[in-house]
């Protein structure tokens, strides 16, 4: 059984009388890709803020590699390997491609951005940054400004800038979220190609996409744990065919 990355325990996030997630426990295995899926308001927004640090739970727990991180910061939990990305794309626009990833370079190196205008030459930040590129599918884009990419190439460029930290566990809001067909299926193209490679926790809408990627599903409704389990199984659950997906059709 490989071992688990990251663990939640019985986490509670209330907002008035709205129970946002509702003792959620879960296990993310090293290098597994761990897909969280449910109806609008199910918390799967919520529970992505609670393991980044940018949401305090009100009870319950968070683990990552072994460790009590629930009151780390979300500095701290960067600085351990948990990167997150948002359901908006966030990235320098007037900078070029290459520059925002290498911005994301020389941060991981620590320097300040004081220096960053001599580092725009230093191949110590280029290079990594143009492989990064490369692994994305964004190397011919490198040049350009990054306002000129596609909706498809800005979601792209924006899990390269990720990479660029080295993350150990990266957390994925709805990367498809606005896409089309193609640009979709080269999304789907670029997470199988990250998986093992790095843990990764996917909330998605996009069904087709989520049973292609995912080694393991859970469904949350109303803040709730319905079912965790591999995609075979999910897709048969009877109280998730009926509270969720179910409504797909």
């Amino acid at each position: 059984m490989p071992e688990a990355l990251l663990e939640t325990e019985r986490l509670v996030k209330r907002y008035g009388g709205l129970v946002a997630t509702n003792a959620v426990s879960l296990a993310i295995e090293t290098g597994e890709l761990h897909a969280v899926i449910g109806p609008n308001g199910a918390g799967k927004t919520t529970l992505i803020a609670e393991l980044a640090g940018e949401i305090a739970p009100d009870a319950g727990s968070i683990r990552f590699a072994g460790a009590d991180i629930t009151a780390r910061s979300v500095a701290e939990r960067a600085a351990l390997g948990i990167a997150r990305s948002f359901q908006i794309t966030s990235i320098f626009r007037e900078f070029s491609v290459l520059d925002n990833v290498a911005l994301a370079v020389q941060a991981r190196a620590g320097h300040s951005f004081r220096f960053w205008r001599p580092a725009r030459s230093d191949p110590r930040l280029r290079d990594p940054a143009r492989a990064i590129l490369a692994e994305v599918g964004l190397e011919a884009r490198a040049g350009l400004p990054a306002a000129s990419l596609s909706h498809g190439e800005k979601r792209a460029l924006e899990i390269a800038i990720v990479l660029a930290t080295r993350p150990r566990l990266l957390l994925l809001d709805e990367p498809m979220a606005g896409m089309g067909p193609q640009d979709s299926a080269g999304m789907v193209r670029l997470l199988a190609g990250l998986k093992r490679r790095v843990t990764i926790v996917l909330v998605e809408h996009d069904m087709d996409a989520v049973f292609a990627l995912a080694d393991r599903v859970t469904v949350l409704v109303y803040g709730r744990v319905i079912a965790t389990g591999a995609p075979a199984a999910i897709r048969e659950d009877v109280e998730v065919r009926r509270a969720y997906l179910g409504e797909e059709g």
